[in-house]
């Protein structure tokens, strides 16, 4: 099985060829095909290449699927016997993209 462990946002993701994941929202139309270049480690066939701290050459690409938002969060903040009540919501955007390939260079 070949995949590769990708930071995008300051966060790392699985990225296997076929499925998806949610990154950090980015500007880019539905269809759109973008680079991921920050690869951190690369696994093919039980080969373990872990960069230093990225692996050279090595790059994933993706295709945007969708731009869509999170679960609504609700924010209540509360004051006791102040009369002081504050509610409001919150729903983070994310970009959704399936894994096409995976390019070692």
């Amino acid at each position: 099985m070949k995949y590769a462990i990708v930071e995008d946002g300051g966060k790392q993701y699985k990225a296997v060829v076929g499925s998806t994941i949610e990154v950090d929202y980015f500007p880019a139309e539905v269809g759109e095909q973008v680079d991921l270049e920050r690869v951190l480690l690369l696994v093919e066939d039980g080969n373990v290449v872990v960069g230093k701290p990225l692996v050279q050459g090595a790059k994933v690409l993706a295709t945007v699927e969708a731009q869509i938002k999170g679960e609504k969060i609700i924010v209540f903040k509360y004051r006791p016997k102040k009369r002081y009540r504050v509610k409001s919501g919150h729903r983070q955007r994310y970009t959704r993209l399936r894994i096409d390939e995976i390019v070692r260079g």
